[in-house]
């Protein structure tokens, strides 16, 4: 069966969906990102802090099959540049497929 590719703003808007319904994620992802800016770290991977929470937390999230599906994890990089612009750089992004790039 071939999967539909969606559009960047359909990509962000299931995540938006999603990140409503599995607001615990974001809170670790805060968490996790803040230990490693306190343990003096000025670049980390948003994997890493997403794959940190996967092995650690013990979450139940809804939505998905997955825990955290890796289609999410750009979007928690993202959010956190937007949310914490003093820290904006300690996650390097790419530009995703579609998305507008300022």
């Amino acid at each position: 069966m071939t999967q539909k590719k969606l559009s960047f703003a359909q990509r962000r808007a299931e995540f938006d969906q999603w990140h409503a319904a599995n607001p615990m994620v974001w809170k670790y992802f805060e968490r996790f990102s803040f230990d490693a800016i306190k343990s003096g770290r000025n670049r980390i991977s948003h994997w890493l802090i997403i794959n940190r929470i996967r092995w650690e937390v013990f979450l139940v999230t809804t939505g998905s099959d997955y825990k955290i599906s890796n289609g999410l994890i750009a979007f928690y990089a993202r959010l956190w540049r937007e949310t914490y612009p003093k820290h904006q750089d300690l996650f390097r992004i790419k530009r995703m497929n579609g998305e507008p790039w300022v």
